[in-house]
């Protein structure tokens, strides 16, 4: 196919790795590039079309498809812009700032059903986490019992200053913005889980939304999820525990941008059962190392090829986007003392 042409809508640093994946290959390009408050001279002078109004772009008809790496509340309304002109869409997480957002795009594209939408969790393609799901798929080690998702920050440099703490413009905190991709690694693992228990709050960052959110999942099988996603993890961690009857998986440390979550390992642990059948504690364990991130381009890559092959979209699917911002809303809404209906208005639970 010719190469498909990409508008990025949002040029901060998220909307710059997209660019550079999309660089690295040669079936796609960048053509224009949307931001209000980035100067985008030096795109300019590559040849690329510019400007701070993405509603551009909706008169290009030289654009095939566009990524959003904007501010939540823009997400919706370029997406389905773009959607309802017939161009391919990519989402970054989370996609908007609630579960009615998410609805408007997926409505929007089933009015076009050529076009090719895709969200950009791109936690499923780490290889830990892929390595993760090839033996719980392989059934040797059982049936998933519960698991345990640990995922938090420092918040760091003008966080209390940072618009993902802005509720008009994100939704929520931490939970929304980041423990999102443990929700959907959950899911990946175990499908959606419809009984929640949960605490939000505000416990040290002066913001109007939550700096830690504790919930505890259950699915209709029984398996149980639970969650600590943190803003106030003064040692960056990633982890992600799968208890099995036959043993179990521990994800430790994820690859990222910032490289403060330590190595990324998975640790494998098969149980040895003594002669009554009774499990032995304390199983020898292996650890396995992953030293390259290609996450990101395992992700362009499904969405392009999605494209040019007419291939249905398998990971970060509108199901996928839709099932992690219910669980999102449920967490909000489980603890009595924080309704997510009031989060944009800086309403939370201290």
């Amino acid at each position: 196919m010719d190469k498909l042409r990409i508008a990025i809508v949002g040029y901060g640093k998220m909307g710059r790795i997209r660019s550079a994946t999309i660089d690295a290959r040669d079936d796609c390009a960048v053509t224009a590039i949307y931001d209000p408050f980035v100067d985008l001279g030096a795109e300019r002078a590559r040849g690329l079309k510019t400007g701070a109004d993405w509603k551009a772009l909706l008169e290009d008809d030289d654009i095939d498809a566009v990524i959003i790496s904007s501010t939540n509340d823009v997400i919706p309304k370029v997406a389905v812009a773009a959607l309802n002109k017939g161009l391919h869409v990519f989402c970054e997480k989370p996609p908007g700032r609630n579960v009615a957002d998410i609805e408007a795009i997926i409505t929007a594209a089933r009015t076009q059903p050529s076009v090719k939408l895709k969200f950009g969790f791109n936690h499923r393609y780490h290889e830990a986490v892929e390595s993760a799901r090839k033996l719980v798929d392989g059934g040797r080690m059982g049936d998933i019992l519960w698991m345990r998702g640990v995922y938090g920050k420092a918040g760091g440099k003008d966080f209390d200053h940072n618009w993902r703490n802005d509720p008009k413009k994100s939704g929520g905190g931490i939970l929304l913005d980041q423990g999102i991709h443990m929700l959907d690694l959950f899911h990946d693992f175990c499908g959606e889980f419809d009984d929640v228990k949960s605490f939000i709050g505000r416990q040290y960052w002066n913001v109007p939304v939550e700096d830690n959110a504790f919930a505890m999942l259950r699915n209709a099988r029984g398996q149980v999820a639970t969650i600590h996603s943190s803003a106030t993890q003064w040692r960056h961690t990633f982890r992600l525990e799968i208890y099995l009857e036959k043993g179990f998986l521990s994800l430790n440390g994820i690859l990222s941008s910032t490289m403060t979550y330590g190595r990324e390992s998975l640790t494998v642990a098969r149980t040895h059962f003594d002669d009554n059948g009774y499990p032995n504690p304390n199983p020898e364990e292996t650890i396995s190392y992953f030293e390259e991130d290609r996450s990101w381009e395992k992700e362009m890559e499904e969405f392009v090829t999605a494209i040019g092959e007419d291939r249905e979209i398998v990971i970060g699917t509108p199901e996928h986007a839709l099932a992690a911002m219910r669980a999102v809303e449920r967490i909000y809404k489980s603890d009595s003392g924080t309704d997510v209906s009031t989060l944009a208005d800086g309403v939370v639970k201290k």
